[in-house]
């Protein structure tokens, strides 16, 4: 079996990972920036209360490296996040008050699809792959994303989106 060659799925997967890892970290660095540039409290609390799930996923995908033995997540560089933080820095720059907390909502929401997208898929494969407590994990991670997603909507829809339209 050593000999045997990797099965490309579970090739993809760790790539998926390390992909996923790259993007964590990138979010680790942007959300106190966003937090500080958030002039809504309810905002501000939420970027702050993500930084801190954040954080505990990047642990999940380390316990996720263990359980598959992979020896370590880093290395890649998420070219997908790079550039959605990219897009969450102009709005930053353009923008202020209350339409900035809009812009930032909508840049926070894109990073939220994005992780979605990317936890659904590696949580298939590694359904496929027969690793269920890799797919749990990865599932417990996705349905974080999903909350923090309708949390951002509904403080979007009722309040800062609001504001930012009185603001004009």
């Amino acid at each position: 079996m050593a000999n045997e060659p990797e099965n490309p799925l579970h090739e993809l997967l760790v790539d998926q990972l390390k992909d996923l890892y790259s993007a964590e970290n990138q979010i680790i660095k942007a959300l106190p920036k966003m937090a500080k540039n958030a002039s809504n409290p309810e905002l501000r609390a939420a970027f702050e209360a993500h930084l801190e799930e954040t954080r505990r996923q990047v642990a999940r995908l380390d316990q996720i490296a263990e359980e598959m033995g992979i020896r370590n997540l880093k290395g890649k560089k998420c070219a997908g996040m790079e550039g959605l933080i990219e897009e969450g820095k102009e709005v930053m720059q353009e923008f202020d008050d209350d339409v900035l907390d809009a812009g930032m909502i909508g840049a926070a929401q894109k990073v939220e699809h994005y992780e979605i997208a990317a936890y659904g898929t590696a949580r298939t494969h590694a359904t496929l792959l027969g690793l269920k407590k890799v797919a749990r994990l990865l599932q417990q991670t996705l349905d974080e994303e999903g909350r923090t997603d309708k949390k951002l909507t509904q403080l979007a829809e009722n309040v800062v989106n609001v504001e930012a339209l009185q603001e004009a």
